[in-house]
């Protein structure tokens, strides 16, 4: 094991989750843009809703750009441009996009509008190709996962401010935010954030992260170097798998407030803080995940893998008094952070293994959600968002290894499957017409099912091509 790749190359690391934060900010602030948007262009409710459908389906188009060119340049494109190069370009793509509010705010064009978050998503698309395996790739394999996890953490505290700062941008200010909201307001937040990445793009280029990092190649039987990244089936199961992922994570979230309006009586101001605690649940677990990124130290990681949830749990109970909400609700939540721990040091770090006993713990929750009544089950629903919080990572590591040069090419058919998200929130919702919106949650029973059966399939395949996570191997080997 080479000595250099045998810890976390901070310095390297930090300039790149810059990005991570900014798909949070942008990706929570379509939240904001939706009522101004519905207001200003008089839209009905499911055309406000364009904003989402305009964001989240340039993922999955910027992934087939990608394969395209790649397929007639007869070379994967990232690997011709390089790791930095990609991640610059996916930067002024974005800017590109940002620059678009200021003409569609003139001329009042909702189109326009939409044209800009679509290209903003789109840069998104080739800079999460790239920087998810980088992620990775910067350190030890084993801990590769907890990088990603990491970086998550990153992400989602710009899903934590970038509401507040754009609405603040928006409106002025928190408290006293305006009914007759001009569409010019929004020219200035989107040019900054423009200005933000080109800086961003310019601070990669110079940084020491490198262009051609060193990838996991497979090493054992079913080891040929294969010519596409869709003949590996650690790669195509890992496909469904962050569809389905992606579908879960996003679904038990947004029919959470019907659920607690219709069926539970809670009134729409009341519903605010436990979606604030779904979300928070992320942060929470990804935060519990990433120790091991940190230190060898076995003892140390003990220490803070209590320390790192409940120092996110304080984060969420901080800023929710803050806003003056009844904190009371949320101390039993204290105790559901015990499983979770328990969980993550069951798996000792093994990717494989952590995405099988959070996504058979994600069944039991959801379950108690279905078959529970009042309080109970609020708390095992929201809990969903522990239990979600590292399997990104553990997928994206378990379907990326082994592809070697094929990696950048995965890693796009990965981000391509994002779309799961708009899709299973659908399907929920759909499913909960003849269901009920209590039953309907057997949508993410399904998911999770799924979760385990690659967990326990990919262990088996990646073996046979001589990659086992209980070692401790280098990046490059």
């Amino acid at each position: 094991m080479s000595s250099e790749n045998s810890q976390t190359k901070w310095g390297q690391f930090i300039p790149l989750v810059t990005v991570f934060f900014f798909w949070g900010f942008v990706a929570a602030s379509n939240d904001i843009l939706i009522p101004v948007f519905k207001k200003a262009f008089d839209l009905t409710q499911s055309q406000s809703q364009w904003v989402s459908l305009a964001f989240y389906i340039a993922y999955t188009v910027g992934a087939l750009i990608y394969n395209g060119i790649s397929v007639l340049m007869k070379q994967d494109l990232v690997n011709k441009l390089g790791y930095k190069n990609s991640l610059a370009l996916g930067l002024v793509i974005s800017a590109v996009g940002t620059l678009l509010f200021y003409p569609a705010a003139n001329m009042g064009s909702f189109p326009l509008m939409l044209s800009g978050l679509f290209i903003v998503a789109l840069g998104f698309s080739l800079q999460q190709t790239v920087a998810n395996p980088l992620a990775i790739a910067l350190g030890p394999i084993k801990t590769g996962s907890q990088r990603l996890t990491l970086a998550g953490g990153i992400n989602n505290f710009g899903t934590t401010i970038g509401p507040l700062i754009v609405s603040f941008a928006i409106f002025g200010s928190l408290s006293t935010a305006s009914e007759d909201v001009s569409i010019e307001s929004v020219k200035v937040p989107y040019l900054i954030l423009g200005v933000a990445f080109i800086a961003v793009a310019i601070f990669l280029k110079l940084s020491s992260l490198p262009d051609r990092p060193t990838l996991v190649e497979s090493t054992g039987e079913d080891s040929s170097h294969k010519g596409s990244a869709l003949k590996y089936p650690q790669l195509v199961l890992g496909m469904i798998a962050i569809f389905v992922y992606v579908g879960v994570e996003v679904s038990t979230a947004s029919n959470l407030p019907a659920y607690m309006e219709k069926d539970l009586g809670f009134s729409i101001k009341d519903i605010a803080p436990y979606i604030s605690l779904y979300w928070a649940s992320m942060m929470i677990g990804r935060w519990t995940g990433a120790v091991e990124a940190f230190t060898d130290n076995v003892s140390t990681q003990k220490i803070l893998r209590f320390v790192a949830p409940y120092l996110a749990f304080g984060i969420f109970l901080g800023v929710n008094a803050i806003f003056h909400h009844d904190l009371a609700p949320f101390y039993v939540y204290g105790l559901i952070i015990l499983v979770l721990i328990a969980a993550d040091m069951a798996s000792k770090g093994n990717p494989a293994r952590m995405l099988l006993i959070f996504s058979i713990i994600g069944i039991v929750a959801i379950m108690i959600g279905m078959f529970t009544k009042g309080m109970v089950s609020v708390y095992a629903l929201t809990s969903v968002g522990l239990f979600c919080s590292t399997l990104w990572p553990c997928i994206f590591t378990l379907a990326v290894s082994g592809l070697g040069k094929n990696t950048s090419q995965g890693s796009s058919f990965l981000i391509m499957m994002i779309m799961g998200g708009g899709i299973i929130s659908w399907l929920q919702g759909y499913v909960s017409e003849f269901t009920g919106i209590q039953y309907s949650y057997i949508v993410g029973v399904l998911c999770f099912a799924y979760l385990a059966f690659y967990a326990w399939k990919v262990s088996g395949i990646l073996r046979k091509q001589g990659i086992d996570f209980d070692q401790k191997i280098a990046g490059g080997h």
